[in-house]
């Protein structure tokens, strides 16, 4: 019966892809894909085609792409008259990074409207008759002037959607940021735990690539970058949502449940937040079905790890050419694929040049336990 036991333990440590009789757990980056652009986030049709943001850091004219991996071209998504402002209506997309797939064959684009000073909006596009299913629009009070709505989980179970706001644009510092929920049965819209320490940046965690302090010209004065609410995850059987900071060394998590409750008070649903485990300043947040939680570390090209089994944080792999990894997303052949955008390398952040250099990359790995499509 002991041995047992312990046969049984150790097939759920190695699923769980926690450390196995001292050896730490580890995982292979390999090269997918080389592009001319920076890639924000990424998503994937019902038939696994590739999408991704194109980094609205650097305006692009095209917003979104689908990514052929065969002819290594990307094609405007859904189309160029999406990709294409005008002045007669709203009917295009402004400056998007956050892109999500459902179980429907839609995929949604967060469309965060900075670009232009338009209203921030939800476009979610049905791939399967490749026609416009809905426009879902976040206006004032649920976003505010300093908003950038980043990133975005899909509750199908209650129909919802929850938004991760960095709190940076136009002046913002990340002190102000906030989660952001969507009833898509009610169309009601509403801002929650704004500048509560699970969504506002850290100031005691300073942005540092290899060590080196990232900082941008403000009035003339070199300041430090602080992030808000960025990555942004729920699992597998939409019960947890799982979120943190950019800049904080905690990742939290509430029952999503909470937030579908709209009596709910701001303090109520503070109550309601855990503090989980420890990480590094990271980008995306992805999960599989054991609940191990898998991070873009933007800070030294590398993954991050929580395993459930025991929520400790390890670094699972690195690579010096994933520069700034960002978004991270399970694709239907069993790969997380993530994004590197050089975001620090942008002009920004050196004097006004940018340091950029093609080509940019998407890398991708074998999680430790299968991935849930849509994170």
């Amino acid at each position: 019966m002991n041995r047992l036991i312990c046969i049984v333990a150790l097939a759920v440590s190695v699923l769980c892809g926690v450390t196995v009789w001292g050896q730490e757990k580890s995982v292979e980056l390999e090269l997918f894909a080389q592009l001319d652009q920076a890639v924000g986030n990424i998503a994937f049709t019902h038939d696994g085609t590739l999408v991704l943001s194109h980094h609205p850091f650097f305006k692009p004219n095209v917003r979104v792409a689908t990514y052929d991996a065969t002819a290594n071209k990307v094609v405007p998504f859904p189309n160029m008259q999406w990709n294409t402002p005008r002045d007669d209506n709203d009917w295009y997309l402004d400056d998007v990074l956050g892109v999500r797939n459902d179980s429907n064959g839609m995929v949604w684009m967060l469309d965060m409207g900075t670009r232009n000073n338009i209203i921030p909006k939800l476009v979610a596009w049905d791939t399967q008759k490749n026609k416009l299913h809905r426009i879902v629009y976040v206006p004032p009070p649920a976003s505010l002037s300093i908003s950038q709505l980043n990133d975005f989980v899909i509750d199908q179970k209650r129909n919802l959607i929850v938004i991760a706001d960095e709190g940076i644009a136009r002046g913002g510092d990340g002190s102000q940021a906030a989660l952001v929920v969507v009833d898509l049965s009610t169309g009601m819209v509403r801002r929650v735990l704004q500048g509560h320490p699970s969504t506002a940046a850290d100031r005691k965690m300073p942005t540092r690539i290899d060590g080196n302090p990232l900082s941008t010209s403000v009035n003339g004065k070199m300041t430090p970058i602080f992030v808000g609410a960025d990555g942004i995850t729920l699992d597998a059987n939409n019960e947890w949502l799982y979120f943190c900071p950019l800049n904080g060394d905690k990742i939290y998590r509430l029952p999503i449940a909470a937030l579908a409750d709209h009596e709910m008070t701001n303090d109520q649903l503070g109550a309601t937040v855990e503090t989980y485990g420890d990480k590094v300043n990271n980008g995306g947040l992805s999960i599989d079905r054991w609940d191990n939680l898998y991070f873009t570390n933007v800070g030294s090209h590398s993954i991050g790890f929580v395993s459930a089994h025991d929520r400790k944080y390890s670094e699972i792999a690195s690579d010096v050419k994933m520069q700034w990894p960002d978004g991270i997303s399970y694709r239907q052949d069993g790969y997380m694929y993530v994004s590197a955008a050089q975001v620090h390398w942008g002009s920004a952040f050196n004097d006004g040049k940018d340091k950029t250099s093609r080509p940019f990359y998407i890398f991708r790995f074998k999680p430790f336990g299968e991935g849930i499509l849509g994170r």
